[in-house]
């Protein structure tokens, strides 16, 4: 990975619902992370702002029970929307790291765009965490083709080794585009709702209510207009998956990895760790993957 001596794993734990409720809930996303790790997941993405730093703090407390401290784990966090001034991002930085119980990230982000900041403070103050070896490499998400070129202008001698972005067999358009920019600039794309929001998993799809919390932050797949379709395709999708005697789940993530994209899937419960690993160790044939796509696009016959 750019501006990083270590690799990046090639699929991730997502811990964006984790410290969102209470002491039951948390245990249980306690027994997530440690499942994942004792499973062999290393990549443990989190952010300043899931759960106002709960989220950290819960990975850093797991992480620091696990066999070595967890030392070997590839630690992604990101700094918020709201803190991109360059003394902000500093201590966002310090807050994060105490919470992770750790003294550096392997993978810091920016977690969106600001557009009342400047990129070139908050690139500036990134490149400066960077040099002084707090974050291992730099990155961003949520960002368009244009702000990837806006943000790299503003770096000297590091360089943008991340954008993560929503991107998944139903929702690639901008992903796409930004797939593509970043093929050609060396630049990693992380998937974020690689699932669909549980879609790709089979889910919603006979009729099940959509939790609200889901639509809200996935409405473009939930519109009222748009659902019957995206259902009808997901019915022909999980028909290919049972023709090729594999989990859904697994065509979903090794089209992303066919695309170049490394998936990081939101778990919440152990077993989802299991499925997940289930999913991903069963291999779809190229065939069986550029059908699912042509279903997906709504252009096979």
């Amino acid at each position: 990975m750019v501006g990083s001596a270590r690799r990046h794993p090639v699929l991730g734990l997502g811990l964006w619902g984790l410290g969102r409720w209470g002491p039951e809930d948390e245990a249980r996303t306690k027994a997530t992370i440690a499942r994942a790790w004792e499973r062999g997941i290393r990549w443990f993405d989190t952010a300043e702002v899931y759960g106002n730093g709960r989220s950290e703090r819960l990975l850093g407390e797991v992480l620091a029970r696990s066999a070595g401290g967890g030392a070997d784990a590839f630690l992604v966090t990101k700094v918020s929307w709201e803190h991109l001034r360059p003394s902000q991002v500093r201590a966002a930085l310090i807050g994060s790291l105490e919470r992770l119980a750790r003294t550096s990230v392997d993978l810091y982000l920016v977690h969106a765009p600001d557009p009342h900041v400047p990129l070139a403070d908050t690139m500036g103050a990134l490149e400066d965490l960077w040099r002084q070896k707090k974050v291992g490499a730099i990155g961003v998400s949520n960002f368009s083709v244009e702000d990837l070129e806006e943000a790299s202008r503003h770096l000297g001698e590091a360089r943008i080794a991340v954008d993560q972005v929503e991107y998944n067999l139903f929702y690639r358009e901008e992903g796409d585009a930004v797939r593509e920019y970043c093929a050609r600039n060396g630049i990693l794309v992380e998937a974020y709702t690689p699932l669909a929001r549980g879609l790709l998993h089979g889910r919603y799809v006979e009729g099940r209510k959509v939790p609200p919390e889901v639509r809200r932050f996935a409405h473009r797949l939930f519109e009222e207009d748009r659902l019957p379709e995206i259902r009808s395709r997901v019915r022909q999708l999980n028909d290919l998956a049972t023709d090729a005697g594999v989990p859904l789940a697994s065509i979903a993530l090794h089209w992303l990895e066919r695309q170049g994209a490394l998936p990081v899937i939101g778990m919440s419960r152990p077993e989802q760790v299991d499925s997940n690993l289930a999913a991903w160790a069963a291999r779809p044939s190229e065939t069986v993957l550029a059908r699912a796509d042509a279903i997906a696009r709504g252009a096979d016959a």
